[in-house]
């Protein structure tokens, strides 16, 4: 079976989903191919892209290698100011490729125009026409070489997010006129979101032989004839180029659990989806990671759960993974104890992502997310005393919330300024299939078959375009705020921030 990962995502960090695919299929005696098409996809535009005529883009088609370089070294994440500039110049070589061809193209992004990632028909549209994509020189060699070679029965996509869709239609497109014959599976978060929708009905019939919702272990097992053993497997990521992903060293994804624990927080595509909860055993965890940890010496372990279970936290601090590690977590009371946080960093945690939402009591309350602000003030405070750093999300324009309750959260954060490293700041989008959305006046977000929110009319008047005001009249230009702000690495946002040291 041939895995595949199609652009455009993040190049810092190999695909977690396909390494685990990678590790069972391996285990069940079933031979695995991998190929990061993103990762060499931005690779190749690096390559191939012409010299731009503005000084800003000659200087930085100049300094492409010299940047690709410093960016898998450990030095300019010392200096923010040259990664910036390093980032942001290897970008620009992106954007002025992508132009040429009509796209809003970036680092981690990929936007037509004139096609849309959430309407079927224009997916279609891409596979019947794959020669039309940015990426057609590069994966049309690739793909017949490794098919050639390879000969593999089967091929797998994973489809993740909404950058990736034009991409993977356009390969699949180009798989089935070259090789008609050979079965096309396609997986991935934004596949099952898709799938997970009440009205689903498959638009690909005919051009994609099956598609698969969650985890694809068992069912990629079953297309290939085999039951799953049962057996502890861990993912495989020796057949991915490690050396050559944006990041100071390799990156180690890991998720130890699917779904949410929690999975009460109204409005949550988790929880509308209805996505299980389904978590390894933190022993199995421990034993999983220090086997990759031998075999492929991470600089840091990524975990990509929703929420890191408590129970894992206190395993990891009885059990230190020997590896700096960061992830989301849920505040609560052991965060909020000095000690327990000491221990924590002392396990070589130096990042926590913390879903907070709100600085305001009664919103946090009506999203039953199941915290006060109490909790998460002696949190912050914990986490900042133990050097770990605090990525903050933030979610504005909930149906619970007005202006009055958005100034609270901007309250809140200039009085912890000094104990949040980083911000992300959202406008709440409506999940489409979300059961509280039957108690407002919705309409369509945007026109396509395959969207994943919906509009509303805010009960309280506090919509969209008034959200985006204050955020950036208001909540931006507080300088406590501002200052936060620009400490965000651009572009690779929390994926990179752990190798900056905020704490002091």
């Amino acid at each position: 079976m041939l895995l595949i990962y199609p652009p455009v995502a993040k190049p810092c960090e190999p695909p977690a989903g396909i390494a685990r695919l990678t590790g069972v299929l391996r285990g069940h005696n079933i031979p695995c191919d991998v190929l990061d098409c993103n990762l060499e996809g931005m690779h190749y535009l690096l390559k191939m892209a012409r010299q731009p005529k503005d000084t800003w883009g000659k200087r930085a088609y100049k300094n492409r290698e010299a940047n690709l370089d410093a960016i898998r070294n450990s030095r300019i994440y010392k200096n923010a100011d040259a990664y910036k500039k390093a980032v942001t110049e290897l970008n620009r070589i992106i954007g002025v490729v992508g132009q040429e061809y009509g796209l809003s193209l970036s680092l981690v992004n990929y936007q037509d125009p004139d096609s849309s990632s959430i309407q079927s028909d224009d997916l279609v549209k891409s596979a019947s026409f794959p020669e039309g994509n940015i990426f057609y020189p590069y994966f049309s060699d690739r793909l017949v070489s490794v098919i050639e070679s390879r000969q593999p029965e089967m091929i797998g996509f994973s489809l993740n997010y909404l950058s990736q869709a034009p991409c993977t239609f356009a390969m699949v497109g180009f798989v089935k006129r070259m090789y008609p014959r050979l079965p096309i599976v396609i997986g991935g978060g934004l596949i099952t979101s898709w799938m997970r929708n009440p009205t689903w009905e498959n638009p690909f019939a005919g051009l994609v032989d099956h598609l698969v919702a969650g985890p694809g272990e068992d069912s990629l097992l079953a297309l290939m004839k085999k039951e799953n053993e049962g057996k502890s497997l861990p993912p495989c990521y020796g057949d991915f180029p490690l050396s050559e992903y944006l990041s100071p060293g390799f990156i180690l994804p890991y998720a130890a659990s699917y779904g949410c624990y929690w999975n009460k927080c109204s409005f949550c595509p988790e929880t509308a989806e209805g996505n299980s909860y389904v978590s390894l055993p933190s022993d199995c965890v421990g034993h999983e990671i220090q086997y990759l940890k031998s075999q492929y010496s991470p600089s840091l372990l990524h975990f990509l759960d929703n929420a890191i279970s408590p129970s894992l936290m206190h395993y990891m601090i009885t059990n230190p993974p020997g590896v700096n590690w960061y992830g989301f977590a849920r505040v609560n009371n052991d965060l909020a104890d000095e000690e327990f946080c000491k221990s924590l960093r002392n396990s070589g945690c130096v990042m926590l992502k913390l879903g907070l939402e709100s600085g305001d009591q009664g919103v946090l309350d009506k999203m039953e997310k199941g915290i006060n602000l109490g909790m998460v003030s002696k949190s912050l405070r914990a986490l900042r005393k133990a050097g770990i750093e605090t990525y903050v999300y933030l979610l504005f324009g909930t149906p619970a919330e007005s202006l009055n309750e958005a100034r609270h959260t901007l309250e809140f954060v200039i009085k912890h300024h000094d104990e949040i490293s980083f911000l992300n700041l959202a406008v709440f989008n409506m999940p489409i299939n979300s059961s509280e959305s039957s108690s407002l006046e919705v309409n369509n977000f945007y026109e396509g078959d395959l969207g994943l929110y919906t509009d509303f009319q805010h009960p309280q008047g506090w919509n969209r375009k008034e959200v985006r005001r204050f955020l950036d009249k208001e909540f931006k230009r507080h300088p406590a705020v501002a200052s936060i702000i620009t400490r965000d690495p651009p572009f690779f946002t929390s994926n990179h921030a752990p190798f900056f040291n905020t704490v002091k």
